[in-house]
């Protein structure tokens, strides 16, 4: 806890330096503003709510559950034409075609998962799903992310989720898939499904935890409060859980978020996303390896207003922590499940 020391994170193949003590020194660096408190519940022009137009000119539904659209500026679009060949291997280029979605969890702008009912989580679970299936019927990777926050860039103030499949394994799960498969071969076990199982014993970097699901600070954390979010059962896609196991997601994601908020009484940001065995051609071979995860990457360390920076050190060498994941693990732990803005004045 006082002793700068290394930890290896197996599922990347990587190192992240642990230097508990930098914690402690003074910070004279960037403030952030906190998020605002006083989001409206609709505003004609949040191109994200009910019956507004948004920037190509359509009109959204008078949607009341979730809502899906194709993203109006797609990163991926599904006839690219193929590059061209490439004289030299230092300038390689290849084929990248997909689909982008935009997932609106919920019609009220001033509403968070955290903040939304059990059953409109599970309805969000259930379209994760849908659209799992649906994309990855084709599309060999599909994936859902949530940028929660303008400190995490994004941009609308209304809960929502993008979804963009690709006809290739982007990096993470390509790197994700290796060191996955390896785990089985040399151990005769799925990674996470071992890991889960040993970080339900031991319990220090424990948060919370229900008869389907836990969720840890990961032994190798880089962000200071970062989660995994696992499966008891070894289950490798989104749209392979049973009918409970939604259920308990709910509950789980729930307390897992109101926790997060109540750390610094703040709506608190974050990028998090879904990662599961690949889908299209994929799905006639055996992805046994594979076991579904969520990752919560979120940036505050100190404060509401204070986060840590990337930067530098990270960016040249390799990742690096400033205080240890028992520490926020302990923390988080800690909090009540109650959110702030539900308790008694």
């Amino acid at each position: 806890t006082e002793h700068q020391h290394a930890r290896y994170n197996p599922l990347r193949d990587d190192w992240v330096l642990v230097s508990a003590h930098r914690v402690k020194r003074p910070w004279q660096g960037q403030v952030e503003k906190p998020p605002p408190e006083d989001v409206p519940r609709w505003d004609p022009n949040n191109p994200l709510c009910p019956g507004a137009t948004r920037a190509n000119g359509e009109v959204n539904p008078q949607y009341e559950g979730t809502f899906i659209f194709p993203n109006d500026f797609p990163a991926l679009q599904p006839d690219a034409p193929e590059p061209g060949d490439s004289d030299h291997p230092l300038f390689q280029a290849a084929a990248a075609r997909g689909v982008c979605k935009v997932m609106c969890f919920h019609p009220w702008s001033d509403l968070t998962l955290p903040l939304m009912s059990l059953a409109e989580i599970r309805a969000v679970i259930d379209t994760w799903a849908e659209l799992a299936t649906e994309l990855g019927a084709s599309y060999p990777w599909v994936q859902i992310f949530e940028n929660k926050g303008a400190m995490m860039g994004c941009s609308n103030p209304h809960p929502h989720c993008q979804v963009w499949a690709s006809s290739f394994l982007p990096n993470e799960a390509r790197l994700e898939d290796r060191t996955q498969r390896q785990h089985l071969t040399q151990h005769g076990v799925p990674m996470l499904l071992e890991y889960a199982e040993q970080e339900a014993l031991r319990k220090e970097r424990l948060v919370v935890e229900n008869a389907d699901w836990l969720v840890v600070v990961p032994y190798w954390a880089t962000w200071p409060y970062q989660t995994l979010l696992l499966p008891r059962r070894h289950v490798s896609r989104l749209q392979d859980l049973r009918e409970g196991e939604r259920d308990s997601l709910a509950s789980i994601m729930q307390r897992l978020l109101i926790k997060y908020d109540n750390l610094f009484e703040v709506s608190f940001p974050y990028s998090m996303g879904w990662h599961g065995a690949p889908t299209g051609p994929y799905l006639e071979e055996d992805c046994g390896h594979w076991q579904l995860h969520a990752h919560y990457y979120p940036p505050l360390l100190r404060s509401a207003t204070v986060r840590k920076f990337m930067v530098g050190y990270e960016m040249l060498a390799q990742a690096q922590r400033d205080l240890t994941p028992e520490q926020a693990a302990e923390r988080l732990r800690s909090l009540p499940e109650v959110h702030y803005k539900h308790r008694a004045k």
